[in-house]
């Protein structure tokens, strides 16, 4: 992370020229940590709430909780994501620090150091029986 909260993104996370990405607050094993999502990844989480049961005051207010969370962003032409330094600081991320970036799947995540270690050590200790055979 640099002094102005931005981080160099590798090539192969970084979205098509002009699509919009967004930042969203979440939590991994009770560690905060920034998850980076594209349009369909927030199009998707829209349409599970209005696909659901809920009734319409409470998807209402899922879709604004969602939109709150959320922020719109894009990744510059030198390969830079801004990580406002509110957002940053909620997750445990300094300007001039460490960062992992951490691919998960449709989506990538922005961590502290310090929280990541700590989450591969409890997703490591989770994954002791590769019974899949994944890890080898």
């Amino acid at each position: 992370m640099d002094p102005k909260y931005r981080v160099s993104i590798p090539t192969d996370f970084r979205p098509a020229a002009g699509e919009k990405l967004f930042l969203l607050f979440a939590e991994t094993h009770d560690m905060p940590v920034v998850r980076v999502i594209n349009q369909a990844d927030y199009d998707r989480r829209v349409a599970i709430v209005q696909d659901s049961e809920l009734s319409p005051a409470k998807k209402t207010a899922k879709l604004g909780s969602l939109a709150m969370r959320c922020r719109e962003v894009s990744i510059n032409e030198q390969g830079k994501l801004l990580v406002p330094k509110d957002l940053s600081e909620k997750a445990g991320i300094q300007a001039d620090a460490p960062v992992v970036i951490a691919g998960r799947q449709s989506y990538f995540e922005v961590w502290s150091e310090s929280n990541f270690d700590r989450v591969l050590e409890i997703e490591q200790a989770q994954d002791d029986e590769d019974d899949l055979g994944i890890y080898d």
